[in-house]
C-alpha cells in the first residue's frame, strides 16, 4: 500500500467516523424525545417517562445535543483544514484535533446550558421537558437573540466561523495538540457566534426535535460560504419580529 493510499484511507475512516457520530447522536436524541412523551414537533403525546430535573441528566442531553446540532456545522471548517494538509504541513492527526478541540468548547458549553436550564426549571420558568411556562420568557429571548445578531461581537465571532481559512493561516499549528488548539480557538468564535440559536431551545423546548432541526438548519446556512454574511441580520430581524409579535399576542390575547 502506497503512503498516498494510507492517506486516503485514513481520511476516509476519519470522514466515516465524524459523520456516524452526528448520525449517534440524532438517533439518540430521537429515542430521548420519544421516551420523553413528544411527537416530533415536540408536543406531549404521552407519560414523559425520563424527566429532565437533575444537572447530571440535563448535562448529559446538552452534550449529546451539541455533537448533533454543531458538529454538522464544522464541516466547512474540517474541509478547510482537509485542503491545508499538503500546503501547510497539516496531519490527519491534525485535523482529528480540530474536531475534538472545538467539540470539547462545546461540551464547555452544554454545561453552562444545563446549569442555565437547570436554573430555569427550579423558578419554574420550564417544566421537566424544558418547555417553557412563560411566555415572557420566549418574547425576551427571541428579542435578546434577534438584537445580538446586529452587535460587533456577533460580526466578529460569525466572520471567524464564516471564514476559517484566515483563522487557520493566521494560527497555524501542527500536529494533534496544534490541531486540538486551533479547534478549540475556532470553538470559542462558534460558541460566541452561535449561542443564542441554543438558547432559543428554552422557546421552543430544548427536546423538541423540529426545533434542533430548525437551529442546525440555521446555523448550517449562516456558515455558507456564499450567503453566511448576508443571513445573519435579517435572521435577527425575524427573531425581533417574532418576538414582538408574541408580546402583543399576550397582551391582548
Amino acid at each position: 500500500m502506497t503512503t498516498k493510499t494510507l492517506d486516503l484511507s485514513v481520511r476516509g475512516a476519519l470522514w466515516l467516523l465524524f459523520f456516524a457520530t452526528i448520525i449517534y447522536a440524532w438517533v439518540t436524541l430521537f429515542m430521548m424525545a420519544r421516551m420523553s412523551g413528544l411527537d416530533l414537533i415536540g408536543v406531549p403525546q404521552r407519560m414523559n417517562m425520563m424527566p429532565m430535573e437533575r444537572y447530571g441528566t440535563l448535562f448529559g442531553m446538552w452534550s449529546i445535543m451539541m455533537a448533533a446540532m454543531m458538529l454538522p456545522t464544522l464541516v466547512p471548517t474540517l474541509s478547510t483544514y482537509d485542503s491545508l494538509i499538503k500546503s501547510a504541513d497539516g496531519t490527519r492527526a491534525g485535523w482529528l484535533g480540530v474536531a475534538i478541540g472545538y467539540f470539547l468548547v462545546w461540551v464547555g458549553g452544554a454545561a453552562i446550558f444545563a446549569g442555565a436550564q437547570f436554573a430555569l426549571l427550579q423558578a419554574g420558568l420550564v417544566n421537566s421537558l424544558g418547555i417553557p411556562t412563560s411566555v415572557w420568557l420566549s418574547v425576551g429571548l427571541l428579542l435578546a437573540v434577534g438584537f445580538y445578531q446586529f452587535t460587533w461581537l456577533k460580526e466578529v465571532c460569525h466572520g471567524v466561523c464564516h471564514t476559517p481559512m484566515q483563522y487557520f493561516l493566521g494560527n497555524w499549528r501542527t500536529g494533534f495538540l496544534g490541531g486540538a488548539r486551533m479547534g478549540m480557538g475556532l470553538g470559542v468564535f462558534c460558541l460566541g457566534c452561535c449561542w443564542g440559536f441554543m438558547a432559543l431551545g428554552f422557546v421552543g423546548g430544548t427536546m423538541s426535535l423540529l426545533w434542533m432541526g430548525l437551529a442546525t438548519l440555521v446555523m448550517i446556512i449562516e456558515k455558507v460560504p456564499a450567503i453566511g454574511h448576508r443571513v445573519t441580520r435579517p435572521i435577527g430581524v425575524v427573531l425581533i419580529v417574532a418576538g414582538l409579535g408574541l408580546a402583543v399576542w399576550q397582551l391582548v390575547a
